[in-house]
């Protein structure tokens, strides 16, 4: 149902998932966990399957909290659940006991963070786009205000499209040269012509390394390659199948 790192695993004052696809309730192209609130699966069916995350986190049912994601650089602060609409973000913090940070993906990079000796936690929605922008960097500042130090934090990142399965156009190039100059070592030559296989995982471990966090660890997980445990968008795009299920991560400090 979900997988941990040791990273995170080791202290005692945390909980945290990075969810797969299995133990769920829904079925078709969502089976079976599918934690998407903006999927077309049936509303009670997610509920159901955002209830089992909650109950592995051990947290209470309106305790996983999720964003509106945008591929934005934006990171909320967390004190509760929502009241009224989602905030449109891509990243949360928290210093707050009992509440799961939940981020939704399905190929772009969920990352989870912690720094334990100030325990406050964070967690970031990572495409392309909000790395380039600096929703990683922004996650750690955010969780600066709340007192942690950047030097302690540790990051986790989950199942996240591969480097063989994402390849991308000129101008998707064109673009990430003109908004990431310097940074081509990420792309290596595709079989078509003027097509590249763009490095998601290893930009993102780029981008928190240059930040200065203490440790980065990536669980080395493709999405697309593993249809047996993750969902995929991209997946689902070479299918065209009409929508796709959401894979959730969470990360929550207990009271």
């Amino acid at each position: 149902m979900f997988i941990q790192a040791p990273a995170l695993a080791a202290h005692s004052g945390l909980r945290h998932a990075f969810f797969t696809r299995q133990g769920g309730t829904s079925d078709g192209i969502y089976a079976s966990l599918n934690g998407g609130i903006g999927s077309s699966d049936e509303p009670a069916r997610v509920q159901e399957n955002r209830r089992r995350m909650t109950q592995a986190l051990g947290v209470e049912q309106d305790a996983l909290i999720s964003v509106y994601q945008v591929h934005s650089p934006d990171a909320v602060f967390v004190e509760g659940p929502w009241q009224g609409e989602r905030p449109k973000a891509d990243a949360m913090v928290t210093a707050t006991p009992g509440l799961a940070l939940g981020i939704t993906t399905a190929d772009c990079g969920p990352v989870l963070f912690a720094d334990m000796e100030a325990r406050v936690i964070g967690a970031a929605h990572a495409g392309w786009r909000g790395a380039v922008t600096g929703v990683l960097e922004a996650t750690v500042e955010a969780m600066e205000h709340l007192g942690a130090k950047r030097e302690r934090i540790v990051a986790v990142l989950g199942p996240t499209i591969s480097q063989k399965a994402y390849e991308v156009g000129p101008d998707f190039i064109r673009r990430f040269a003109e908004e990431a100059p310097g940074h081509e070592r990420f792309f290596k030559d595709a079989e078509r012509l003027d097509h590249a296989m763009f490095d998601l995982p290893g930009f993102i471990g780029a981008r928190l390394e240059a930040a200065g966090i203490g440790a980065f660890a990536d669980l080395g997980l493709c999405t697309y390659s593993d249809e047996e445990r993750f969902f995929s968008y991209r997946r689902t795009t070479h299918r065209k199948e009409p929508d796709y299920g959401r894979l959730i991560s969470a990360i929550a400090l207990t009271p």
